[in-house]
């Protein structure tokens, strides 16, 4: 405490000069004295720092208010912005998403989220009429008779407040637990769900701290015998399957060709599915070119295209030419394999028979395209990074990704082979030679495949809907086969509880179920609580653990999280899809590429095309060659593309709003900022303004 200055003594003996004053401060914490007289020039001192304490002050303050005005105003105008993209997309009525519209096609979700909506609506009302009214009640309780004060019969008001007395106590009664014991068991999901997801970072982490990965032990190509070296190089397949792939199947092709493998020891097959008579003639145009050069590269093409990419492999598989060869390398027409590729990865399979499959990691060519490609980026790194390699490393098994892998062509037929009974024909093929012993290993450090994400939330959509209802499907029809296998019981369990019930059909049905049915419910019925933890700190931590292997994307935690919360809408519909076997649960939708190429690929492009062809071309290819120049010449301009507007989102993003509206009423802070920005998040994927935008 400061010491107190009395001075009122001094001041009534002595008299001075000019007009002295005396303020004297007293209270319990400090004392201020000013004095104007002798000895005051140490005031005076202070009395300026002060001033210049308060000018600077005042300049922070200036600064404060302009970066505020600087934020209201930026605000202003991306609000200003997203009303004008809405308004102009819902005049024009542009287009409607073609999943929505097909009769008997996610029809049944869409009728609960617009029953769901017009609810939330009507009793938005009539909380507004009951809180304008004074009849709102904060804090309810669960146990309505003994926590809330139900008037007389002399205190109600009518047949109004009758009406909102008799809901409190239905809502209370038989509507509250209910919706509370869905939410626990929702919660209770969520932690499995997370710590599942904590352990795989854990594992990672370790990984990365032992520096644990495949290696390659000796000289996998220096031969053991005085015969020619060429005898450690084995014979390897690969395999092209493309389908109206027009935007890549040219670099593709190129890249595929220009593997560094000795010729006499390699053979690469297009398998071609395209129906465009056009697209076909390129794809063989090029096959030739490059046959023309020394390349031992056949083209093939079906008739009849059953059984979508998985019908394509087991018709290749079926030449008899096959049987000469060791292993198959398969690429999807958007990848580009760096020349190393095979020297990356075969060596591994030496001295390991056990050993089936060998997977490479993707790289994505145009992952800072948008938003959106942005945001895939970071669930695909995570996906590499941590789920597959930790799985690899300890489990040496997981799901095939379907490209940018080598099996071996005695895994494939020991496990039999392709089938086309589900449109995941990649995780099939790995639950069936994991069920026959056979191990996997994956590469996280060969990222040597350049390949392409969606770069149209249509495209990604439809991506993610078979990527969601395969497993589901598979998972019904292999479940018999896992039960029955001669696999230890772990990995049994392994296989049923965490890779297809956990993260297959756990995680979609949660995220869906609490953050787009419970949350906005609960604001209607607040006895069922639903506690912060679970809407804020437990998802950014989850976004967190998502982002660490992409870090420059840590500036987009929040789109992402918001993001991956909206995209539960499309994952949850395509799971209930493949589980009962609906009727798109065996759908196969090309996902549409752009056909971009980094720099190099656009180098080695133009040195290729530099590079004359070897004469000897016979007369009916050059005649086809002219064809075809002649027919790109007249080509008709591609179809107009145009913008999709989304029901379940846009009727989800009205319900979420309406939620917000309601936790205002009980003054709800983050309830009613997470229920906003998802609510403006999915108004935005459900107006189709993230991802490319078609002009």
């Amino acid at each position: 405490m400061a010491s107190s200055l009395d001075l009122s003594a001094w001041w009534a003996k002595k008299i001075r000069n000019g007009t002295p004053v005396v303020v004297t401060m007293q209270n319990p914490n400090y004392s201020v004295v000013e004095i104007d007289g002798p000895g005051a020039a140490a005031f005076r001192s202070m009395d300026k720092d002060r001033g210049k304490n308060a000018k600077q002050f005042t300049w922070v303050l200036l600064l404060k208010a302009h970066r505020a005005v600087g934020c209201v105003a930026w605000l202003a105008t991306a609000l200003w912005a997203l009303l004008r993209a809405v308004k102009k997309r819902l005049l024009l009525r542009r287009g409607f998403s073609t999943e929505s519209d097909k009769p008997g096609k996610g029809r049944s979700l869409l009728r609960f989220l617009r029953a769901f909506l017009v609810l939330s609506v009507v009793m938005l009302a009539f909380e507004m009429i009951a809180y304008w009214k004074g009849w709102h009640f904060k804090k309810p309780n669960l146990h309505l008779p003994d926590n809330l004060h139900i008037p007389e019969a002399t205190e109600i008001r009518g047949w109004m407040h009758t009406a909102y007395l008799s809901w409190l106590a239905f809502r209370a009664d038989y509507i509250a637990y209910p919706i509370q014991v869905v939410t626990n068991f929702c919660i209770v999901l969520f932690i499995i769900q997370s710590l599942d997801r904590m352990i795989l970072c854990l594992g990672c982490f370790w990984i990365k701290l032992k520096k644990i990965k495949p290696s390659i032990n000796g000289d996998p190509f220096k031969s053991d015998h005085i015969e020619g070296s060429g005898s450690e190089y084995p014979m390897v397949l690969v395999q092209i399957p493309m389908c109206n792939e027009r935007e890549v199947y040219e670099q593709s092709i190129s890249a595929a060709c220009q593997i560094d493998w000795p010729r006499d020891r390699l053979l690469v097959q297009v398998l071609d599915d395209s129906d465009d008579e056009t697209i076909k003639l390129l794809i063989r145009a090029e096959v030739s070119k490059w046959s023309q050069r020394g390349i031992n590269i056949v083209y093939r093409h079906r008739l009849i295209r059953t059984g979508y990419k998985a019908g394509n492999l087991k018709s290749a598989m079926s030449c008899d030419y096959v049987k000469d060869f060791e292993f198959v390398a398969i690429f999807d027409a958007d990848f580009t394999p760096n020349p190393d590729f095979l020297k990356k990865t075969i060596p591994h399979f030496k001295r390991n028979p056990e050993l089936g499959l060998v997977q490479a990691r993707w790289s994505f060519v145009n992952k800072d395209e948008n938003l959106l490609t942005r945001l895939q980026n970071i669930n695909l790194c995570f996906h590499f990074e941590v789920e597959q390699q930790v799985n690899g490393i300890f489990l040496n098994f997981f799901g095939f990704n379907g490209t940018a892998g080598v099996w071996r062509i005695k895994a494939l037929e020991d496990s039999g082979g392709w089938l086309e009974r589900t449109t995941v024909e990649d995780m099939d093929i790995a639950v069936r030679a994991h069920l026959n012993g056979w191990k996997f290993i994956f590469l996280n450090d060969v990222k040597v495949v350049l390949c392409e994400v969606p770069e149209s939330f249509e495209a990604y959509r439809k991506q993610q809907h078979r990527w969601h209802s395969g497993p589901m499907h598979l998972f019904r029809v292999c479940l018999p086969a896992i039960i029955a296998s001669k696999i230890s019981i772990w990995k049994k369990a392994n296989l049923v509880l965490l890779f297809f019930l956990l993260r297959k059909l756990i995680l979609p049905f949660y995220s869906f179920t609490l953050f787009c049915v419970i949350l906005p419910l609960s604001m209607f019925v607040p006895e069922a609580e639903l506690p912060i933890w679970v809407i804020c700190y437990i998802p950014v931590l989850m976004s967190l653990l998502n982002i660490l292997p992409a870090p420059r994307s840590l500036p987009f935690i929040v789109p992402y999280l918001l993001f991956e919360n909206t995209m539960s809408v499309t994952k949850f519909n395509a799971m209930v899809v493949g589980l009962f076997q609906l009727g798109s649960s065996y759908e196969w939708i090309v996902t549409k590429k752009a056909g971009r190429s980094s720099e190099s690929d656009l180098l080695m492009a133009s040195e290729r095309d530099s590079k004359p062809i070897h004469r000897g071309v016979s007369e009916g290819e050059l005649v086809e060659l002219n064809k075809l120049k002649d027919q790109q010449v007249a080509a008709p301009p591609p179809a107009k593309k145009e913008n999709q507007i989304y029901k379940k989102e846009l009727a989800l993003a009205l319900l979420l709003l309406t939620a917000a509206f309601r936790s205002l009423l009980s003054a709800q802070g983050i309830h009613f900022y997470f229920l906003l920005f998802q609510g403006v998040s999915f108004l935005l994927v459900g107006l189709d303004l993230i991802g490319e935008q078609m002009s």
